[in-house]
This record gives structure tokens, sequence and C-alpha cells, in this order.
């Protein structure tokens, strides 16, 4: 009795209690639940505003429009302001992320690390979730993030996955199965950024016949430059087909012109 009474104990005062590990079928069903969640089986169109501060330095706010076409793993962003911005954008094709200055009229391929718009985003907090394609996934613990109960796994880039980082650990939400926070390190293990996700809604997408999900709100924080920080707003979800030719160079060109 006395021992059964000390495992309990142990249960609920220490965190986490193993009874409650996550099996590995479950956490690779969990991971597969996020990238479902946010995919949609047509095109996506949304206004974005990114708001980059830097210490010591004036924030720089931007205007873009995000277009997604996911069953082609296809993405590209404009920017639209501020005028010195204008025309700038991304492009995903082939899996090879490129960037076009209009007033130059060159692209340049870029890596998945790359700053978007110098901020402290990257092509992955736009694009759709491709964590199970991309990782390979592991149970860490249960535990609370502020008022939430949540799982805890830690990701390993896959040894072919061309990513910005090669560990990731998620606390995802055990209710809703959001994301909450994100940390993103390099190889060395050093922390490179720090990301909360505060707002999600959801869309009803047609094609897809059921909701799709996408973070309202996201917070980063450069752990390396402390005090940098970036807020991106997405907002104006449109999830109507596009034109056909859209994603491609001629048409990113075409929008300084």
């Amino acid at each position: 009795m006395r021992t059964f009474v000390s495992v309990l104990l142990a249960c609920l005062f220490l965190s986490p209690c193993a009874a409650s590990a996550l099996t590995q079928a479950e956490v690779d069903g969990l991971v597969r639940q996020v990238d479902d969640r946010q995919r949609n089986s047509g095109d996506w169109k949304a206004r974005v505003y990114i708001e980059r501060k830097e210490t010591d330095k004036n924030d720089v706010v931007y205007d873009a429009v995000v277009y997604r076409r996911d069953a082609e793993e296809q993405l590209m962003i404009l920017f639209l302001r501020p005028r010195a911005e204008r025309g700038k954008g991304y492009l995903r094709l082939d899996k090879n992320l490129w960037f076009y200055d209009p007033r130059v009229g060159r692209w340049e391929r870029r890596t998945e690390r790359e700053r978007i718009g110098g901020t402290d985003s990257n092509r992955a907090d736009f694009d759709q979730s491709r964590l199970a394609e991309e990782f390979d996934a592991r149970f860490v613990e249960d535990g609370r993030l502020g008022r939430f109960n949540t799982h805890r796994i830690r990701l390993t880039a896959k040894e072919d996955a061309d990513v910005a980082y090669p560990t990731v650990e998620m606390w995802i939400d055990a209710a809703t199965g959001n994301v909450l926070k994100r940390l993103d390190f390099a190889a060395s293990g050093r922390l490179m950024r720090r990301a909360l996700y505060p707002r999600w809604e959801r869309i009803h997408s047609p094609s897809k016949g059921d909701y799709v999900w996408f973070p309202r709100e996201i917070r980063i924080f450069d752990e390396v430059e402390r005090g940098n920080q970036t807020v991106v707003l997405i907002r104006e979800v449109d999830l109507t087909s596009l034109p056909a030719n859209i994603f491609t160079k001629a048409w990113l060109e075409s929008q300084s012109r």
C-alpha cells in the first residue's frame, strides 16, 4: 500500500508522469494533424502585416500578399509597402526559394533560413505546414503552458530535408491541436528563435470540404540578437482559385511594372 501511494504522489507532483506519455504512433498522428489542419487542397491568398522591432532603431512595417497552392507546394510573397520594398517578392518553385528585386531586375536563390524582408520570419512562417514530411518527431513531456494543457514534442530534420533549423521543439495545445509555442535550434544546439502563436482562426474551404486553420498572429523573438522581434498578422484570407499562371517569375516581375 505504501508503495502504491508513493507512486501516485509522484505522478501528481512530478511533471510529467510517465503514464501520460504519448506513444510514438500518437506523436506521429499529432504531427500529421498539425499539418492537415493548416493545409488547403486548393489555393490560398492572404494579406499579411509584418512589423519588425529592432533595438535602438525605428520600427519597420511591411504590407504583403501571400499566395499558396498547397497541392503543388507553391508559394509567393509579394511586398506592397513600404514604397522602397514594393514589387519585391519571394517565389518557391520545385522546392527552391527565389528572391526578386525589381530595382536590379535580378532573381537570386535563397536558403530556407532567409529572413523574409530582413525580419525574424522565414519561409515556413507563411507556407503550408510540412512537419511530418520534413521531421522525425518524439515525445518530450506533457505539461502546462499558461492555462493550456500541452504536448511538448521534439522534431529532428530528416536527412534529405531542406529546413531552416534542424531541431525544433513545439508545445501543442492538447485540446485543439494548435501550436502554441515553437523553439528553433541550430545544429550546434544553440537556440536561435522563439515563436508564440496566441491566436488561431479557421475558415471553411469548399475545395477541402473542411476548415483550414491558420495563426492569426505570430510573435517571433530573436534569441541571438536579444531585443529584436517580429510580429506577423495574417488577415483577409481568401481560398478562391487563383490564376493558373500566378506562380511564375514572369507574373511576379509584372507586378512592379
